[in-house]
């Protein structure tokens, strides 16, 4: 993978762009940083971005004010070109405006059905998005919005040892369970509604909790 690019949508450093960066690079308020904000909401080294295995991997560096992809707090976080980081007071977006528009052009292909949702106007708005004009902000309409930041199954990680192939598998194998006996106890009703009981409301909690979990100890270990 190349040199990577970071635009500052908003705070103190709003406008600046960081290109031809080569990780790993960390971000921060301090000097050494590859890229140095101004806002004193963001700690000294607050995230790091690092290669591996091909893709390009941020984490938390324990930051104080924390850290989130999308609108999500999260620990560790493979980037995809439009993710929008923030830290602090400060959003940055991850990607030129190329990467972004050829990434929004995939998304389109794959996901044509929001697209006929959209009226022509923003329609035709959305189809010439991969124009140099391009801006991650350039709607304020959500369904457009979510052509770059739609919830995709992510791909499963590759190089395991035949151990952690088999956690992993366990893992979804009791997860793919505790659903399907959630969907198993839901009920129609003659309005089309879809209900579960109390009982199994709370189980949905649990199994949203257990995955917190899970999410918490990959991204930080010794937590």
């Amino acid at each position: 993978m190349g040199a990577i690019t970071l635009r500052v949508l908003d705070g103190a450093d709003r406008g600046r762009v960081f290109d031809d960066l080569n990780p790993p690079i960390t971000i921060g308020r301090e000097e050494g940083n590859a890229i140095q904000l101004n806002d004193d909401r963001v700690s000294r080294f607050h995230v790091k971005i690092q290669e591996d295995n091909d893709q390009l991997v941020l984490t938390d560096l324990e930051s104080t004010n924390g850290t989130r992809v999308n609108g999500e707090d999260i620990n560790i976080r493979i980037l995809k070109y439009g993710d929008l980081i923030t830290v602090g007071r400060s959003v940055l977006v991850f990607g030129s405006r190329d990467e972004i528009a050829d990434r929004l052009q995939t998304l389109r292909d794959s996901e044509a059905g929001i697209i006929n949702q959209l009226d022509s106007d923003e329609a035709d708005r959305v189809a010439n998005a991969s124009s140099l004009d391009f801006e991650i902000g350039w709607s304020d309409n959500e369904d457009i919005q979510a052509t770059l930041h739609i919830l995709r199954p992510p791909d499963l990680p590759t190089r395991l040892t035949p151990g952690q192939a088999a956690q992993i598998s366990e893992i979804i194998e009791y997860l793919h369970i505790r659903v399907r006996r959630l969907l198993e106890s839901a009920t129609e009703s003659n309005n089309g509604k879809v209900t579960i009981d109390q009982r199994q409301w709370q189980a949905l909690i649990d199994l949203q909790a257990l995955l917190s979990t899970y999410m918490r100890k990959i991204g930080d270990p010794d937590s």
